[in-house]
């Protein structure tokens, strides 16, 4: 199930997200995106996303095949999915889990934690790949209190093209 690439010692995540950013640039679906401030302001809109290298950023940085962190996180292997969890808490990606059925990835979970005297930031955040995204992230700063933000793309599925009926 463990699957590295080159000289890659986990999935090499920002390599799979950059390949399917190309990939929903491409088909340009539609998005039925959903942003939530501290769980009361809330706005839906239908949209055609022209970046989703920048809209699945937070994903893509959360890789963790940097030469430093080699050796940084455990490897479990449950089933169809792999788990990788830092073993230092000073790393802010805290945990992924990369789900595949037959070899294709069908979900990714990560986790990302930051804290120091000044701040503590957690994220979490979701992926089916051609359906959905979820990004969920809270932000506590001192004296300022918290914020949270909640933003999920439920990606709709591609439309035939004119002209070509279905049967």
């Amino acid at each position: 199930m463990h699957v590295s690439t080159g000289n890659k010692r986990y999935f090499d995540l920002k390599a799979f997200i950059n390949a399917d950013s190309a990939r929903l640039r491409k088909a340009q679906p539609a998005v039925n995106k959903t942003v939530t401030h501290n769980n009361s302001q809330t706005q839906t809109k239908r949209i055609v996303i022209k970046n989703w290298g920048q809209e699945l950023a937070l994903f893509a940085a959360s890789d963790i095949n940097k030469p430093a962190w080699r050796d940084s996180y455990r490897i479990d292997e449950q089933g169809d999915s792999v788990v990788y969890t830092a073993l230092l808490p000073e790393l802010f990606t805290r945990r992924i889990s990369i789900r595949r059925i037959n070899g294709k990835v069908t979900k990714i979970n990560i986790s990302n934690a930051t804290k120091n005297l000044l701040y503590k930031t957690t994220e979490h955040l979701t992926y089916y790949p051609d359906s959905l995204y979820v990004i969920d992230k809270e932000q506590q700063v001192k004296l300022m209190g918290s914020n949270r933000y909640v933003i999920s793309g439920v990606i709709a599925p591609p439309q035939p093209s004119p002209g070509v009926r279905e049967f």
